[in-house]
């Protein structure tokens, strides 16, 4: 599995983890940034991996800052993304299987390294359901036509 990632200078650590987990898994990866634990703005990590997504260069994208909210919103920007904030398997799960998310979002601060590889582990080995869930997508697209312009 191809999978993009990037992070602010607070998800940096968690990044790395994820990082180390997906390479010995085999998954090709590529980290769009940030490389250090200096401030930075995480709207300039979040643009790379969604569009990179959308152009279908990668299967999935993985952001991280401090709660994930600010990434996941500045990601959910580009038309075609459907990333999700999740904090536990379960969000992870169901996003997948009826959101079709294609980013996940977390927070360094808001959850520990075991949780996220678990969250990780959800996210990319869920299959979209499809059926009723796909009309939802479609509602959802035809809102990005509208506004996003």
């Amino acid at each position: 599995m191809r999978i993009a990632l990037g992070s602010d200078h607070g998800g940096i650590n968690l990044k790395r983890s994820i990082i180390d987990y997906l390479v010995s898994e085999g998954h090709e990866i590529k980290d769009f940034g940030t490389d250090s634990s200096d401030s930075c703005d995480y709207p300039d990590f979040a643009l790379p991996v969604a569009e990179s997504v959308v152009a279908k260069e990668f299967d999935y994208g993985i952001l991280i800052c401090g709660t994930g909210i600010g990434i996941s919103i500045a990601a959910n920007k580009v038309s075609g993304v459907r990333a999700a904030l999740c904090h536990n398997t379960f969000s992870a799960h169901a996003t997948r299987e009826h959101n079709n998310a294609n980013i996940l979002a977390m927070g360094e601060r808001v959850v520990g390294t075991g949780l996220a590889l678990d969250i990780v582990k959800t996210f990319i080995n869920t299959e979209f359901e499809g059926g009723r869930h796909q009309k939802r997508i479609d509602k959802i697209s035809q809102i990005e036509k509208k506004y996003m312009k």
